[in-house]
């Protein structure tokens, strides 16, 4: 049987007599995971070089997250959708667990936020985070190697990483918000500065 996986590859399968066709959304993957710490890569190569067998849900997840780095479960889900027809919500957490687990993706968990996740992996980045929107951005290490920062106290802990998040107010954001705009002890705009 002729399978037709990844980018049109055609692949021969001793099992199963229905075809495999790519998600659409695919080409866009490979336009968009480039650069900055993200490895350009063939997601089918990614898929099997980490032992995961190639399946549709995790193509699709995987560009999802190509179109939409930092996405929480739900964005992803309904982008995952839109390629696949009906996929379960619990599907692609079992998508994204694997992906983690097998270092193809990284969960992060910015604080009153939903997880995100992302496909740079690999490097030593952090996060930037709007207080107003929530956006998120890729923020190199300035260091660029773990971890990061000394605590001043280990209490006999054995440190590997430190996670740093930023905080501010987005380019957007700023243009709509006034100079005046105080935000509260949790970075939400004061009833009536906005």
């Amino acid at each position: 049987m002729l399978l037709v996986t990844g980018w049109g590859r055609p692949e021969t399968s001793a099992a199963g007599s229905g075809i495999f066709h790519r998600p659409a959304c695919l080409e866009s993957f490979q336009k968009r995971w480039l650069g900055d710490g993200v490895p350009t890569a063939d997601p089918l190569d990614l898929l099997r070089g980490a032992g995961l067998r190639v399946t549709q849900p995790r193509l699709a997840v995987l560009a999802a997250l190509a179109d939409a780095p930092h996405a929480d479960v739900e964005a992803i889900a309904t982008a995952t959708r839109t390629v696949l027809g009906t996929v379960s919500t619990q599907a692609v957490y079992d998508v994204l667990r694997a992906l983690t687990e097998a270092g193809l993706a990284r969960r992060i968990e910015p604080a009153g936020s939903p997880a995100r996740f992302e496909l740079r992996v690999g490097d030593n980045h952090h996060h930037v985070v709007c207080r107003l929107c929530g956006s998120i951005a890729d923020v190199d290490c300035a260091v660029g190697e773990r971890p990061c920062l000394t605590a001043s106290e280990a209490h006999g802990f054995v440190i590997d990483e430190a996670e740093v998040t930023y905080w501010g107010i987005c380019p957007d954001c700023s243009t709509r918000t006034s100079p005046t705009t105080t935000l509260s002890p949790l970075g939400t705009p004061s009833e009536g500065t906005r």
